[in-house]
């Protein structure tokens, strides 16, 4: 599916599941359903939450600062030469990278700086520094679309969110918004693998994304996950 079917039906339909069951719907664990709902994605440098977070705009920035860097190391340290040379090239090619493998680059060094000067500050930014550094590491629709990962997400939101109000909201908010995400993609004609190095997929075959028969799929689903919030918060009173 789409980043916007995924946005609405992750968010809605994992709103409606805690209302039934009498968890508190939050302004925080909203959030964290909004963001888990894309964040199985986060290893495809074109989805909704990864062009949200790295905009082109940024990367044509990125792009002409190493341009900059690089006619700066082959001007100045010409007494290197011929190293500054070799500097100067290697940083220009970078700068020509595709946009997908730039985005790539910057999710991984945003991984570094979180991980290593962000941890002092709150556990959150270990995390984002975790996730992001795995995401730019793997292939789309491999790890991250695990049920492993799953698991590993929902446990993160768990350790770090304890002592915190409203702390149960946040980690099933995150863990159900998630697993509906595996859900809908299991619907795909590519599907997904949930338990690797097991080979055997959850492919239903009822769309095909970006298709006009897939999009008229994502249409009902999204009516329908509507329905179900008025229902739930609304229509049940």
């Amino acid at each position: 599916m789409m980043g916007r079917a995924h946005l609405i039906i992750g968010t809605g339909v994992t709103v409606s599941i805690m209302g039934l069951a009498g968890v508190p719907v939050t302004l925080p664990a909203v959030g964290v359903a909004l963001v888990s709902s894309l964040l199985p994605d986060i290893d495809e440098p074109n989805s909704l939450l990864v062009r949200r977070a790295i905009p082109t705009e940024l990367l044509r920035i990125l792009q002409l600062s190493l341009i900059g860097a690089a006619l700066i190391v082959g001007y100045y340290g010409s007494e290197y030469t011929p190293w500054n040379l070799v500097l100067s090239a290697l940083i220009g090619m970078v700068s020509f990278l595709p946009g997908r493998t730039l985005r790539h680059v910057v999710m991984f060094l945003i991984g570094l700086g979180l991980l290593f000067l962000g941890q002092r500050l709150s556990p959150w930014n270990t995390i984002a520094g975790s996730v992001l550094i795995a995401a730019s590491l793997v292939t789309h629709r491999g790890l991250t679309h695990t049920l492993y990962a799953t698991y590993g997400w929902t446990a993160l939101l768990y350790f770090a969110s304890q002592g915190r109000e409203g702390a149960e909201s946040l980690w099933i908010a995150g863990g159900i918004s998630y697993f509906i995400h595996l859900l809908s993609d299991a619907l795909t004609n590519h599907g997904i693998r949930p338990l690797p190095p097991f080979k055997f997929k959850i492919k239903l075959k009822m769309m095909s994304t970006g298709s006009k028969w897939g999009r008229n799929v994502e249409n009902v689903f999204i009516l329908l996950t509507l329905l179900l919030v008025w229902y739930v918060f609304m229509g049940s009173r």
